[in-house]
Parts: structure tokens; sequence; C-alpha cells
């Protein structure tokens, strides 16, 4: 896992959510998930944080795609850095 936002590709962090959810739909425990979740959490800085994946908003995209165009453009309108090109 890498250290902040912008050292993501955006298709490595698509990645990283698919990952999240196959580890929340697999794993017996719920260990690899938290951990990962809360990675994303610190990374992406979006206030709505997991709320994105698990209680998004009425008609938002919670697919690993759609979460990642939600904090991209979350990002972009606070002035915070975008991905790594």
């Amino acid at each position: 896992m890498k250290n902040n936002f912008s050292d993501y590709t955006e298709s490595e962090f698509i990645e990283l959510l698919e990952e999240l959810r196959k580890a929340d739909e697999e794993d017996e425990t719920d260990a690899r998930a938290d951990v990962l979740l809360l990675h994303f959490e610190k990374v992406s800085q979006h206030p709505a944080g997991s709320d994105l994946i698990y209680y998004p908003e009425e008609g938002a995209d919670n697919s690993p795609e759609g979460v990642t165009q939600i904090v991209k453009a979350w990002r972009a309108v606070n002035g915070l850095p975008g991905f790594k090109a």
C-alpha cells in the first residue's frame, strides 16, 4: 500500500477498492478488510470515508470505479493532489 493518494495511479486505486471488496466477500474475518478500509479512509481523505462504499448516497455508484470518481472529483474541488500520472 502506498502512503499518499498522489502515489496511486487511478487504476491502482481502483485495484485497492477491488481488493477491499474481495476481502469483504471472501475472508472469514474482517482483519484484512479493516486494514484496507482504514488505508482507503486515510489516503482518500474524503469526509464520507467508508460511507462511500457501504452507505452511499441515493443514486451514487459505490462500485470501485464509482467511488474512485467520487473521491477524484472531491479532491479536485478541494485543491488536493490527484492521481499519479
